[in-house]
């Protein structure tokens, strides 16, 4: 606080990338209000964007490595028991990995499935917070 007027000191600004998709609502839904508002308002939306590709990125990588250590447990736990032929425990791997393939392939699609869920989410969100109501107007 500034001691002669009781004002907060200004703080340093942090410089936000903002998508044209997230300037194009702003400037849309947010028409007439001060440039400072909309600034805020941009960075508060790509910030809640990008922690959540953060977190379906995130997801997906560790989604992946739990797959790929799985098959690759299984396969050491395999040949250390030499129980079975070398052919049919490669034959076993290589089924497994395809597998895990798949699943991977599936997990991908429902994290996009749901970032499309969040996405929408964020938008219905924020109709309620620019007072839309179900039919678009205001």
């Amino acid at each position: 606080m500034n001691d002669t007027n009781n004002t907060p000191e200004p703080q340093e600004a942090t410089i936000v990338t903002v998508s044209p998709e997230t300037n194009a609502l702003v400037e849309k839904e947010m028409a007439g209000e001060s440039d400072e508002l909309k600034a805020e308002t941009k960075a508060l939306v790509e910030a809640i964007r990008k922690r959540a590709q953060s977190e379906i990125e995130n997801a997906q990588t560790l989604t992946r490595e739990a797959y790929l250590n799985a098959v690759r447990s299984a396969r050491e736990a395999v040949e250390k028991n030499q129980l079975l032929d070398p052919k049919r425990i490669e034959h076993s791997v290589e089924m497994i990995q395809k597998d895990a393939q798949e699943n991977w392939q599936k997990t991908v699609d429902e994290i996009k499935v749901l970032g499309d869920r969040l996405q929408e989410a964020a938008h219905v969100a924020w109709d309620i917070l620019m007072g839309k109501n179900n039919s678009g107007t205001k």
